[in-house]
């Protein structure tokens, strides 16, 4: 057990101890959300070369991104946040042999709970038809929804193989394998939506093949190269895994209510008049959401590895001090970017699409955008 932070009693000895506390955050975080961001990006740039091909793909790949792929994204991050909490102090506490058995134990659980997501895309039509959707919208939105259903799945390996290395601060190669993904997969979309013309099912093969890569880019390095956390296949992940399920499920619910109520509201504009105009115009700015609350989510997994490192090791003042620092800093970031996107509400729809009457819908409800951008960026990390 380490001893513990100094009690903070001075202006100045605040202002040293939030530039400190910033840059063991941030020194986490900025990797985390960089490589968040790529993977975000993959979804974002899938939406853009899709987009321009036309206002009902566009709605089917809003849907297709912003609800199916988003549902399975916020419930594999959701159960992997088990494996940050566990990982994160048994890294604390010099446990680092045990790092393993928890990321195999969280493949096993995630690897099941793949395969019982899968109805949700076969049926996709029929579930969109039922609550109300456009049935033209629905019809492309459930057949891009199968596409993109390999991608989705990579999501039971991404999530646990990144909290693995996160727990231990190795976040510098995921960035890279992130980065150097995202850029395959914008350099892929182009040759076969725009060169071979394949369409919707050539943005989706990109998405699925852009994916994989970073899920198993990551395992190979976990397995190749980081040999003090992973010492090799042991049947101890088997061991206590109900106890892991039951955390994992816990883990899982508030940030599948976070980020599935975005997924409902996309949804339920198709039951208004001109139902593609209404799906892209929030499809659009709940992809725009997307990109900061990809900021969060690596501000969030930093502080959590802060705070599970430091109460691993007995310094329970310490941890306070990482969640003071990084919620008020959080905060500014957020009306950061609420400015922006009430500066620019005229303009930032034309990444998207070339459609006038779009891009007017979409300036018409910046403000709620900028609005829930500051709500969002305290949220995540307080929870």
């Amino acid at each position: 057990m380490g001893s513990d932070a100094a009690a903070v009693s001075t202006v100045r000895e605040a202002a040293r101890m939030t530039w400190e506390e910033s840059k063991r955050v941030w020194g986490i975080g900025m990797p985390i959300a960089i490589a968040g961001l790529s993977i975000y990006a993959v979804g974002s740039v899938t939406t853009i070369f899709v987009g321009h091909l036309g206002n009902l793909p566009l709605a089917a790949a809003s849907i297709g991104l912003s609800v199916f792929a988003t549902f399975s994204l916020g419930f594999f991050l959701g159960m992997g946040s088990a494996l940050e909490t566990l990982c994160g102090q048994a890294f604390g506490a010099g446990q680092v042999s045990m790092l393993g058995v928890y990321l195999q134990r969280s493949w096993i659980i995630l690897a099941v709970a793949a395969l019982l997501m899968v109805p949700f895309y076969v049926f996709a039509e029929p579930i969109l038809l039922a609550i109300g959707q456009d049935p033209a919208v629905a019809r492309e939105a459930a057949r891009f929804a199968l596409y993109i259903l390999p991608g989705a799945l990579s999501f039971a390996v991404n999530f646990p193989t990144a909290k693995f290395l996160q727990s231990q601060s190795k976040v510098i190669v995921p960035v890279w394998i992130c980065v150097g993904s995202l850029c395959f997969h914008v350099a892929l979309s182009y040759l076969l939506v725009t060169v071979l013309g394949w369409g919707s099912p050539g943005a989706a093969v990109a998405y699925n093949l852009s994916l994989w890569a970073i899920a198993l880019g990551q395992s190979a390095y976990i397995i190749g190269w980081c040999k003090d956390g992973w010492r090799g296949w042991s049947m101890a992940a088997f061991n206590d895994m109900w106890a892991f399920v039951r955390l994992s499920l816990e883990s899982a619910v508030m940030i599948c209510l976070e980020i599935w109520y975005l997924s409902t509201i996309t949804v339920l504009t198709g039951n208004l008049q001109d139902a593609q105009i209404a799906v892209d115009s929030l499809g659009v700015c709940m992809n725009i959401n997307g990109w900061e609350n990809m900021i969060f989510i690596g501000i969030n997994a930093a502080i959590s590895v802060r705070v599970s490192n430091e109460l691993g090791a007995g310094r329970p003042r310490a941890a306070m001090h990482a969640v003071i620092v990084i919620i008020a800093e959080s905060l500014l970031i957020g009306l950061l970017c609420m400015a922006l996107v009430l500066i620019f509400r005229d303009n930032f729809a034309i990444i998207y699409t070339t459609d006038l009457e779009l891009q007017h819908a979409v300036s018409k409800i910046a403000g709620l955008l900028g609005l829930t951008m500051v709500l969002n960026s305290v949220q995540p990390v307080v929870s």
